[in-house]
């Protein structure tokens, strides 16, 4: 499953409404409303949880991800050294990272792309994304662009 920075992950893009995703995964295994009102679709099989803003019209816009099959630029991250991962990044000029520590979690938080890699023991184990906000403080949604 390939992240597309700033757009998605594999054939999800910013923007999506549930029933888009919904023609393409099918029914989730879950789904909820979060303390704010956003709508949740959690799919175990992806290992993905999926958050649609409920101040943006229920539109796509962060995502929660954990498979072994997730790719960034061609490598995988889960289960991988924080090091070796940042080191590949480096190659892409994405080198700003803020990071927090939680008991024995560490995330690594890249505003520029706004992508957070969790990590356990020094290794990767959650990643997530979430669309961009522009200058004029607007989300850049992906979905229905040419």
């Amino acid at each position: 499953m390939k992240i597309n920075l700033k757009n998605g992950i594999d054939k999800l893009l910013f923007g999506m409404k549930q029933k888009d995703v919904t023609a393409i995964y099918g029914k989730p295994s879950k789904e909820y409303k979060d303390e704010d009102g956003h709508q949740i679709l959690v799919y175990n099989s992806l290992k993905m949880r999926l958050t649609f803003y409920h101040d943006e019209d229920f539109k796509l816009g962060y995502i929660v991800a954990s498979s072994a099959a997730l790719e960034l630029f061609g490598n995988k991250i889960i289960g991988q050294k924080i090091g070796d991962v940042k080191k590949e990044l480096a190659k892409k000029n994405i080198t700003k990272f803020t990071q927090e520590e939680f008991d024995t979690f560490e995330n690594y938080f890249n505003d520029e792309n706004w992508i957070i890699f969790q990590t356990e023991f020094d290794e990767v184990v959650k990643f997530e994304l979430g669309a961009i906000i522009n200058d004029k403080d607007e989300f850049e949604w992906k979905f229905g662009k040419k």
